[in-house]
């Protein structure tokens, strides 16, 4: 096949990025029971569940046991889209996955990575980064580009 016929072929890539956890039936509790999301698929062999995927509004996460000394160190960063695409919306939208989340039993915390972000850890500690906008007209820190005229 060539790359002309792959191009025409393929329409858009889905990324699924692998969080490395120490059990995934523990992380899928996590997941499903205080973070919302539903388990599409999972996968092991002899009863042990050792993989599984979990989504929540197109956000899609795979959860692994195969490689335990990268446990842990897994960050995502995960915006919301929202309608209107105002600010205020946007701050409403993450105000109110907070109030979900710590609802659910959820620690939450407030951290800052070029935005301010809300920081939700797993029982493994990889963390998942929410961004609030920053105010209108203000570029986030460390992604200011120079004026090279």
């Amino acid at each position: 096949m060539s790359i002309d016929r792959i191009d025409s072929v393929v329409t858009e890539w889905f990324a699924r990025p692998v969080l490395h956890v120490s059990s995934v039936e523990a992380s899928l509790r996590f997941y499903v029971d205080r973070l919302g999301f539903t388990v599409p698929w999972r996968a092991g062999t002899d009863g042990h569940v050792d993989v599984a995927q979990v989504d929540r509004q197109g956000c899609a996460l795979i959860l692994s046991e195969h490689w335990p000394e990268k446990v842990g160190k897994g960050l995502m960063f995960i915006s919301l889209n929202v309608e209107p695409e105002t600010h205020e919306a946007a701050v409403a939208a993450l105000d109110a996955l907070r109030a979900e989340f710590e609802t659910r039993g959820v620690a939450v915390k407030d951290g800052h990575w070029g935005y301010h972000v809300l920081v939700v850890e797993d029982p493994d500690g990889n963390q998942l980064f929410f961004n609030y906008p920053n105010e209108p007209g203000m570029d986030p820190e460390g992604l200011r580009r120079r004026n090279t005229a």
